[in-house]
Protein backbone atom coordinates (compact mmCIF):
# COMPACT_ATOMS: atom_id res chain seq x y z
CA UNK A 1 0.00 0.00 0.00
CA UNK A 2 1.04 3.59 -0.95
CA UNK A 3 -1.37 6.55 0.03
CA UNK A 4 0.00 9.91 -1.55
CA UNK A 5 -1.44 13.05 -1.93
CA UNK A 6 -0.73 13.74 -5.58
CA UNK A 7 0.16 17.21 -7.07
CA UNK A 8 0.35 16.70 -11.40
CA UNK A 9 3.90 18.82 -11.03
CA UNK A 10 2.65 19.48 -14.98
CA UNK A 11 5.21 21.47 -17.65
CA UNK A 12 2.53 22.71 -20.16
CA UNK A 13 0.88 20.19 -21.40
CA UNK A 14 3.04 17.50 -19.51
CA UNK A 15 2.46 15.89 -16.49
CA UNK A 16 4.88 14.25 -14.30
CA UNK A 17 2.31 12.30 -12.32
CA UNK A 18 -0.73 10.57 -12.89
CA UNK A 19 -3.74 10.43 -10.51
CA UNK A 20 -4.76 6.57 -10.18
CA UNK A 21 -8.40 7.55 -9.34
CA UNK A 22 -8.59 9.51 -11.81
CA UNK A 23 -7.29 7.35 -14.48
CA UNK A 24 -9.81 4.55 -13.33
CA UNK A 25 -12.74 7.20 -13.75
CA UNK A 26 -11.59 7.93 -17.38
CA UNK A 27 -11.64 4.39 -18.13
CA UNK A 28 -14.77 3.90 -16.28
CA UNK A 29 -16.57 6.79 -18.28
CA UNK A 30 -15.28 5.35 -21.49
CA UNK A 31 -16.30 1.70 -20.84
CA UNK A 32 -19.67 2.77 -20.46
CA UNK A 33 -19.66 5.29 -23.72
CA UNK A 34 -18.95 1.92 -26.12
CA UNK A 35 -21.88 0.34 -27.51
CA UNK A 36 -23.74 -2.52 -25.47
CA UNK A 37 -22.59 -6.21 -25.67
CA UNK A 38 -24.69 -7.96 -28.79
CA UNK A 39 -24.73 -11.39 -26.73
CA UNK A 40 -21.92 -13.76 -24.95
CA UNK A 41 -20.36 -15.30 -27.87
CA UNK A 42 -16.71 -15.17 -27.69
CA UNK A 43 -15.34 -12.69 -30.26
CA UNK A 44 -12.27 -12.26 -32.46
CA UNK A 45 -8.76 -12.89 -31.23
CA UNK A 46 -7.02 -9.64 -31.39
CA UNK A 47 -3.49 -7.90 -31.07
CA UNK A 48 -3.71 -4.10 -30.19
CA UNK A 49 -0.52 -2.90 -30.05
CA UNK A 50 -0.38 0.74 -27.91
CA UNK A 51 -3.78 -0.30 -25.86
CA UNK A 52 -3.27 1.57 -23.39
CA UNK A 53 -3.64 5.33 -24.90
CA UNK A 54 -5.15 7.26 -27.33
CA UNK A 55 -7.36 5.29 -30.09
CA UNK A 56 -5.43 2.32 -29.30
CA UNK A 57 -7.28 2.58 -25.40
CA UNK A 58 -10.64 3.07 -27.41
CA UNK A 59 -10.19 0.57 -29.56
CA UNK A 60 -9.52 -2.09 -26.63
CA UNK A 61 -12.42 -1.51 -24.66
CA UNK A 62 -14.73 -0.59 -27.63
CA UNK A 63 -13.34 -4.63 -28.74
CA UNK A 64 -13.81 -6.17 -25.13
CA UNK A 65 -17.63 -4.86 -24.06
CA UNK A 66 -19.12 -4.41 -27.53
CA UNK A 67 -17.49 -7.59 -29.26
CA UNK A 68 -15.94 -9.38 -26.68
CA UNK A 69 -12.50 -9.37 -27.64
CA UNK A 70 -10.23 -11.84 -26.48
CA UNK A 71 -6.13 -11.95 -27.17
CA UNK A 72 -3.78 -9.29 -26.07
CA UNK A 73 -2.63 -5.84 -25.32
CA UNK A 74 0.90 -4.33 -25.54
CA UNK A 75 1.41 -1.28 -23.91
CA UNK A 76 5.29 0.11 -22.17
CA UNK A 77 4.31 2.14 -18.94
CA UNK A 78 6.44 3.48 -16.74
CA UNK A 79 6.15 2.02 -13.20
CA UNK A 80 5.81 4.10 -9.59
CA UNK A 81 8.91 5.29 -8.15
CA UNK A 82 9.67 6.96 -5.01
CA UNK A 83 9.29 10.36 -6.48
CA UNK A 84 6.63 9.64 -9.15
CA UNK A 85 3.52 7.68 -9.58
CA UNK A 86 2.88 5.17 -11.93
CA UNK A 87 2.67 6.47 -16.13
CA UNK A 88 -1.20 7.27 -16.79
CA UNK A 89 -1.16 4.09 -19.09
CA UNK A 90 -0.68 1.93 -16.39
CA UNK A 91 -3.36 2.99 -14.25
CA UNK A 92 -5.67 3.00 -17.66
CA UNK A 93 -4.70 -0.29 -18.11
CA UNK A 94 -5.02 -2.07 -14.50
CA UNK A 95 -8.83 -0.62 -15.02
CA UNK A 96 -9.02 -2.11 -18.06
CA UNK A 97 -8.11 -5.47 -17.00
CA UNK A 98 -10.17 -5.64 -14.21
CA UNK A 99 -13.09 -4.40 -16.67
CA UNK A 100 -12.31 -6.92 -19.08
CA UNK A 101 -12.26 -9.84 -16.32
CA UNK A 102 -15.10 -8.47 -15.35
CA UNK A 103 -17.14 -9.17 -18.42
CA UNK A 104 -15.84 -12.53 -18.07
CA UNK A 105 -13.35 -11.73 -21.26
CA UNK A 106 -10.07 -13.39 -21.71
CA UNK A 107 -7.87 -10.47 -22.51
CA UNK A 108 -4.15 -9.68 -21.30
CA UNK A 109 -1.63 -7.28 -21.26
CA UNK A 110 2.16 -7.23 -21.50
CA UNK A 111 4.18 -4.48 -20.63
CA UNK A 112 7.07 -3.22 -22.64
CA UNK A 113 8.76 -2.07 -25.89
CA UNK A 114 6.53 -3.26 -28.73
CA UNK A 115 9.79 -2.37 -31.07
CA UNK A 116 12.24 -4.72 -29.69
CA UNK A 117 12.29 -8.47 -30.51
CA UNK A 118 12.05 -9.94 -27.07
CA UNK A 119 8.58 -8.32 -26.59
CA UNK A 120 7.35 -9.55 -30.14
CA UNK A 121 8.58 -13.33 -29.34
CA UNK A 122 7.00 -13.05 -25.79
CA UNK A 123 3.72 -12.14 -27.39
CA UNK A 124 3.71 -14.38 -29.97
CA UNK A 125 4.66 -17.04 -27.13
CA UNK A 126 1.61 -16.17 -25.34
CA UNK A 127 -0.68 -15.76 -28.16
CA UNK A 128 0.19 -18.97 -29.40
CA UNK A 129 -0.50 -20.84 -25.78
CA UNK A 130 -3.73 -19.35 -25.38
CA UNK A 131 -5.85 -18.51 -28.81
CA UNK A 132 -4.21 -19.71 -31.34
CA UNK A 133 -4.73 -17.89 -34.56
CA UNK A 134 -5.38 -14.07 -34.67
CA UNK A 135 -7.89 -12.56 -36.69
CA UNK A 136 -6.96 -8.94 -35.91
CA UNK A 137 -4.37 -6.89 -35.37
CA UNK A 138 -4.63 -2.89 -34.17
CA UNK A 139 -1.40 -0.96 -34.49
CA UNK A 140 -1.81 2.54 -32.55
CA UNK A 141 1.58 3.10 -31.69
CA UNK A 142 3.18 7.30 -30.96
CA UNK A 143 6.60 6.78 -29.81
CA UNK A 144 9.72 9.80 -29.67
CA UNK A 145 12.15 6.69 -30.74
CA UNK A 146 12.82 3.54 -31.68
CA UNK A 147 15.61 0.87 -31.74
CA UNK A 148 15.89 -1.06 -34.77
CA UNK A 149 15.92 -4.59 -33.73
CA UNK A 150 18.27 -5.96 -36.70
CA UNK A 151 20.83 -3.16 -36.49
CA UNK A 152 20.43 -1.15 -32.72
CA UNK A 153 20.52 2.40 -34.40
CA UNK A 154 18.39 4.07 -32.14
CA UNK A 155 16.13 6.52 -34.23
CA UNK A 156 14.78 9.72 -32.50
CA UNK A 157 11.73 11.03 -34.04
CA UNK A 158 11.37 15.00 -34.59
CA UNK A 159 8.05 17.49 -35.64
CA UNK A 160 9.30 19.44 -38.45
CA UNK A 161 8.39 20.81 -41.60
CA UNK A 162 9.87 19.54 -45.03
CA UNK A 163 11.25 22.31 -47.30
CA UNK A 164 10.20 25.45 -45.98
CA UNK A 165 10.13 27.16 -42.61
CA UNK A 166 7.13 27.15 -40.28
CA UNK A 167 5.47 29.87 -39.14
CA UNK A 168 1.72 29.67 -37.65
CA UNK A 169 -0.51 30.61 -34.40
CA UNK A 170 -0.25 28.30 -31.37
CA UNK A 171 -2.38 27.98 -28.48
CA UNK A 172 -0.25 28.63 -25.19
CA UNK A 173 -1.40 29.21 -21.07
CA UNK A 174 0.01 31.47 -19.10
CA UNK A 175 -0.57 31.15 -15.98
CA UNK A 176 -3.86 29.82 -16.95
CA UNK A 177 -5.22 32.09 -19.14
CA UNK A 178 -4.99 31.10 -23.16
CA UNK A 179 -3.46 33.38 -25.39
CA UNK A 180 -2.35 32.92 -29.01
CA UNK A 181 1.26 32.84 -29.95
CA UNK A 182 3.43 32.46 -32.88
CA UNK A 183 5.64 29.60 -33.42
CA UNK A 184 8.48 29.60 -36.14
CA UNK A 185 10.22 26.83 -37.02
CA UNK A 186 12.82 25.39 -39.54
CA UNK A 187 13.00 22.45 -41.93
CA UNK A 188 13.92 19.09 -40.82
CA UNK A 189 16.87 18.06 -42.71
CA UNK A 190 16.88 14.15 -44.46
CA UNK A 191 18.37 12.19 -41.43
CA UNK A 192 15.66 13.64 -39.23
CA UNK A 193 13.06 13.16 -41.60
CA UNK A 194 14.21 9.47 -42.28
CA UNK A 195 14.61 9.18 -38.41
CA UNK A 196 11.10 10.35 -38.16
CA UNK A 197 9.85 7.62 -40.78
CA UNK A 198 11.74 5.18 -39.17
CA UNK A 199 9.80 5.28 -35.88
CA UNK A 200 6.27 6.29 -36.78
CA UNK A 201 6.54 4.40 -40.23
CA UNK A 202 5.57 1.27 -41.25
CA UNK A 203 8.83 -0.82 -40.35
CA UNK A 204 7.78 -2.59 -37.22
CA UNK A 205 4.19 -2.90 -38.12
CA UNK A 206 5.52 -5.03 -41.17
CA UNK A 207 7.30 -6.54 -38.32
CA UNK A 208 4.43 -7.87 -36.06
CA UNK A 209 3.00 -9.33 -39.40
CA UNK A 210 5.97 -11.11 -40.22
CA UNK A 211 6.29 -11.97 -36.58
CA UNK A 212 2.76 -13.55 -36.36
CA UNK A 213 3.22 -15.41 -39.97
CA UNK A 214 6.48 -17.00 -39.11
CA UNK A 215 4.69 -18.80 -36.21
CA UNK A 216 1.21 -19.72 -38.45
CA UNK A 217 -0.88 -17.31 -36.44
CA UNK A 218 -2.64 -15.53 -39.01
CA UNK A 219 -6.13 -17.10 -39.13
CA UNK A 220 -7.87 -16.92 -42.38
CA UNK A 221 -9.55 -13.59 -43.26
CA UNK A 222 -6.93 -12.59 -40.79
CA UNK A 223 -7.23 -8.17 -40.76
CA UNK A 224 -5.13 -5.69 -39.47
CA UNK A 225 -5.02 -1.86 -39.36
CA UNK A 226 -2.82 0.76 -38.68
CA UNK A 227 -4.07 4.10 -36.91
CA UNK A 228 -3.13 7.44 -38.70
CA UNK A 229 -4.46 11.04 -39.54
CA UNK A 230 -4.34 13.42 -41.97
CA UNK A 231 -5.85 16.03 -41.02
CA UNK A 232 -6.94 19.76 -42.62
CA UNK A 233 -4.97 21.99 -44.79
CA UNK A 234 -4.48 24.21 -42.21
CA UNK A 235 -2.50 22.03 -40.32
CA UNK A 236 -0.69 20.27 -43.38
CA UNK A 237 2.70 22.10 -43.38
CA UNK A 238 3.94 20.80 -39.97
CA UNK A 239 1.47 17.48 -40.03
CA UNK A 240 1.09 15.80 -43.44
CA UNK A 241 3.51 17.54 -45.38
CA UNK A 242 6.03 17.75 -42.89
CA UNK A 243 8.29 14.64 -40.93
CA UNK A 244 5.64 13.04 -39.47
CA UNK A 245 3.54 12.88 -42.65
CA UNK A 246 6.34 11.64 -44.38
CA UNK A 247 5.99 8.98 -42.06
CA UNK A 248 2.39 8.46 -42.25
CA UNK A 249 3.11 7.73 -46.20
CA UNK A 250 5.30 4.99 -45.66
CA UNK A 251 2.75 3.73 -43.08
CA UNK A 252 0.26 3.58 -46.26
CA UNK A 253 2.65 1.90 -48.26
CA UNK A 254 3.61 -0.66 -45.20
CA UNK A 255 -0.33 -1.18 -46.05
CA UNK A 256 -0.17 -2.43 -49.42
CA UNK A 257 3.33 -4.59 -48.78
CA UNK A 258 1.50 -6.49 -46.20
CA UNK A 259 -1.37 -7.03 -48.53
CA UNK A 260 1.17 -8.12 -51.06
CA UNK A 261 2.33 -10.49 -48.52
CA UNK A 262 -0.50 -12.37 -47.65
CA UNK A 263 -1.85 -12.72 -51.01
CA UNK A 264 -5.32 -12.48 -50.38
CA UNK A 265 -5.72 -14.38 -47.25
CA UNK A 266 -6.29 -11.40 -45.43
CA UNK A 267 -6.04 -7.46 -45.80
CA UNK A 268 -3.82 -4.43 -44.35
CA UNK A 269 -5.65 -0.88 -44.28
CA UNK A 270 -4.42 2.31 -42.73
CA UNK A 271 -7.49 3.81 -40.61
CA UNK A 272 -7.71 8.02 -41.08
CA UNK A 273 -9.23 8.82 -37.92
CA UNK A 274 -10.55 12.24 -36.60
CA UNK A 275 -9.18 15.37 -34.10
CA UNK A 276 -8.72 14.27 -30.87
CA UNK A 277 -6.84 15.37 -27.80
CA UNK A 278 -4.21 12.65 -26.92
CA UNK A 279 -0.62 12.45 -25.43
CA UNK A 280 0.77 12.57 -28.83
CA UNK A 281 -1.58 15.19 -30.41
CA UNK A 282 -0.81 17.19 -27.67
CA UNK A 283 2.97 16.94 -28.69
CA UNK A 284 2.31 18.72 -32.67
CA UNK A 285 2.79 22.47 -32.31
CA UNK A 286 -0.95 24.23 -33.54
CA UNK A 287 -2.79 21.42 -33.48
CA UNK A 288 -3.85 22.46 -29.92
CA UNK A 289 -5.27 25.93 -31.17
CA UNK A 290 -6.89 24.19 -34.14
CA UNK A 291 -8.80 21.42 -32.08
CA UNK A 292 -9.92 23.93 -29.76
CA UNK A 293 -11.63 25.73 -32.75
CA UNK A 294 -12.55 22.37 -34.07
CA UNK A 295 -14.80 21.40 -31.04
CA UNK A 296 -16.16 25.23 -31.19
CA UNK A 297 -16.92 24.61 -34.23
CA UNK A 298 -18.53 21.15 -34.57
CA UNK A 299 -20.02 21.19 -31.11
CA UNK A 300 -22.51 18.13 -30.27
CA UNK A 301 -20.93 16.50 -34.06
CA UNK A 302 -17.59 16.27 -32.23
CA UNK A 303 -16.50 12.42 -32.18
CA UNK A 304 -14.29 11.52 -29.64
CA UNK A 305 -12.12 8.39 -29.48
CA UNK A 306 -14.94 6.36 -28.22
CA UNK A 307 -17.43 7.31 -31.27
CA UNK A 308 -14.37 6.09 -33.38
CA UNK A 309 -13.31 3.04 -32.42
CA UNK A 310 -17.35 2.26 -32.25
CA UNK A 311 -17.40 3.32 -35.78
CA UNK A 312 -14.12 1.40 -36.69
CA UNK A 313 -15.40 -1.99 -35.10
CA UNK A 314 -18.79 -1.46 -37.22
CA UNK A 315 -17.17 -1.83 -39.94
CA UNK A 316 -14.47 -4.46 -39.10
CA UNK A 317 -17.40 -6.45 -38.55
CA UNK A 318 -19.12 -6.19 -40.92
CA UNK A 319 -22.05 -4.68 -39.60
CA UNK A 320 -21.53 -1.10 -41.76
CA UNK A 321 -19.24 -0.38 -44.98
CA UNK A 322 -15.87 -0.43 -44.51
CA UNK A 323 -15.44 3.08 -45.89
CA UNK A 324 -12.27 3.21 -47.99
CA UNK A 325 -10.80 6.52 -49.96
CA UNK A 326 -9.13 6.32 -53.34
CA UNK A 327 -5.66 5.63 -51.40
CA UNK A 328 -7.46 2.42 -49.87
CA UNK A 329 -7.91 3.79 -46.27
CA UNK A 330 -10.43 3.66 -44.04
CA UNK A 331 -12.07 7.37 -43.26
CA UNK A 332 -13.12 8.00 -39.96
CA UNK A 333 -12.68 11.47 -40.25
CA UNK A 334 -15.97 12.84 -42.64
CA UNK A 335 -17.58 14.69 -39.25
CA UNK A 336 -14.28 16.89 -39.33
CA UNK A 337 -13.56 17.32 -43.02
CA UNK A 338 -16.87 18.30 -43.98
CA UNK A 339 -16.35 21.44 -46.46
CA UNK A 340 -18.97 23.62 -43.96
CA UNK A 341 -17.01 22.16 -40.76
CA UNK A 342 -13.55 23.35 -42.16
CA UNK A 343 -14.65 26.52 -43.82
CA UNK A 344 -15.72 27.66 -40.45
CA UNK A 345 -12.66 26.62 -38.78
CA UNK A 346 -10.67 28.54 -41.28
CA UNK A 347 -12.58 31.80 -41.06
CA UNK A 348 -11.96 31.57 -36.97
CA UNK A 349 -8.27 30.44 -37.67
CA UNK A 350 -7.83 33.59 -39.68
CA UNK A 351 -9.16 36.12 -37.46
CA UNK A 352 -8.39 34.51 -34.33
CA UNK A 353 -5.80 36.33 -31.47
CA UNK A 354 -5.58 36.59 -28.14
CA UNK A 355 -8.18 39.42 -27.86
CA UNK A 356 -10.79 36.42 -29.58
CA UNK A 357 -9.77 33.43 -28.42
CA UNK A 358 -12.15 32.81 -25.91
CA UNK A 359 -15.16 33.27 -28.08
CA UNK A 360 -13.39 31.56 -31.03
CA UNK A 361 -12.23 28.03 -29.31
CA UNK A 362 -13.05 25.84 -26.67
CA UNK A 363 -9.67 26.43 -24.82
CA UNK A 364 -11.07 25.28 -21.27
CA UNK A 365 -12.21 22.36 -22.43
CA UNK A 366 -8.64 21.30 -24.06
CA UNK A 367 -6.55 22.24 -21.42
CA UNK A 368 -8.89 20.51 -19.41
CA UNK A 369 -8.93 17.21 -21.36
CA UNK A 370 -5.37 17.55 -21.45
CA UNK A 371 -5.03 16.68 -17.62
CA UNK A 372 -7.78 14.18 -18.01
CA UNK A 373 -5.37 11.97 -19.96
CA UNK A 374 -3.06 11.84 -16.81
CA UNK A 375 -6.25 11.78 -14.14
CA UNK A 376 -6.67 14.84 -13.79
CA UNK A 377 -9.71 17.16 -14.14
CA UNK A 378 -12.03 14.16 -13.86
CA UNK A 379 -15.22 15.16 -12.06
CA UNK A 380 -16.42 13.73 -9.35
CA UNK A 381 -12.67 12.96 -8.14
CA UNK A 382 -12.04 14.10 -4.65
CA UNK A 383 -7.75 15.17 -5.37
CA UNK A 384 -7.81 16.25 -1.61
CA UNK A 385 -7.77 12.58 -0.73
CA UNK A 386 -4.44 10.63 -0.74
CA UNK A 387 -4.65 8.01 -3.35
CA UNK A 388 -3.48 4.55 -3.67
CA UNK A 389 -0.08 4.78 -6.30
CA UNK A 390 0.88 1.44 -5.97
CA UNK A 391 -1.32 -0.06 -8.96
CA UNK A 392 0.03 -3.90 -10.05
CA UNK A 393 0.16 -4.50 -13.40
CA UNK A 394 -2.44 -7.14 -14.53
CA UNK A 395 -1.77 -10.65 -13.89
CA UNK A 396 -2.49 -13.25 -15.96
CA UNK A 397 -6.05 -14.70 -14.86
CA UNK A 398 -8.13 -16.26 -16.50
CA UNK A 399 -12.39 -15.08 -16.67
CA UNK A 400 -14.93 -17.06 -14.85
CA UNK A 401 -16.76 -17.29 -17.79
CA UNK A 402 -16.05 -19.80 -20.33
CA UNK A 403 -14.56 -18.78 -23.68
CA UNK A 404 -13.99 -22.09 -25.19
CA UNK A 405 -16.83 -21.35 -27.87
CA UNK A 406 -15.71 -20.96 -31.41
CA UNK A 407 -14.40 -16.88 -32.28
CA UNK A 408 -16.50 -14.90 -34.57
CA UNK A 409 -14.04 -13.50 -37.06
CA UNK A 410 -13.49 -9.98 -38.12
CA UNK A 411 -15.21 -9.75 -41.65
CA UNK A 412 -12.54 -10.21 -44.10
CA UNK A 413 -13.55 -8.19 -47.51
CA UNK A 414 -11.35 -6.04 -48.89
CA UNK A 415 -13.46 -4.29 -50.87
CA UNK A 416 -15.48 -0.79 -50.42
CA UNK A 417 -18.48 -2.95 -48.32
CA UNK A 418 -18.51 -4.90 -46.09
Amino acid sequence: MSLREIKPGNRGYLYVNSHPTGCRAVVDRMWEQAPEPAGDRPGPVALVIGSSAGYGLAATLVGLRAHRMRGLGIAFEAAETERRTAGAGWYRTARTAELAAGAGVDFTFLNGDAFSDAVKDEAVGRLAARFGKVDLLIYSIAAPRRTDPLTGEVHHSVIKPLGTDYRAKTLVFEEGVPRVGELHLQPADEAERDATVQVMGGADWQMWIDALQSKGLLADGFRTVALSYVGSDITAPIYRAGTIGAAKQHLEDTARAINTRLKGTGHAHTVVAGAAVTQASTAIPSIALYTGILHRVTGDRWQGTVDQAADLWRRLTGDAELGLDDRDRIRLDGWEMDPEVQAAVRATWDRVDSDTIAAGADTRWFREEVGRLYGWEVPGVDYGVAAETTVPWPAEVRPTTSASAPSARVNAVSGGAA
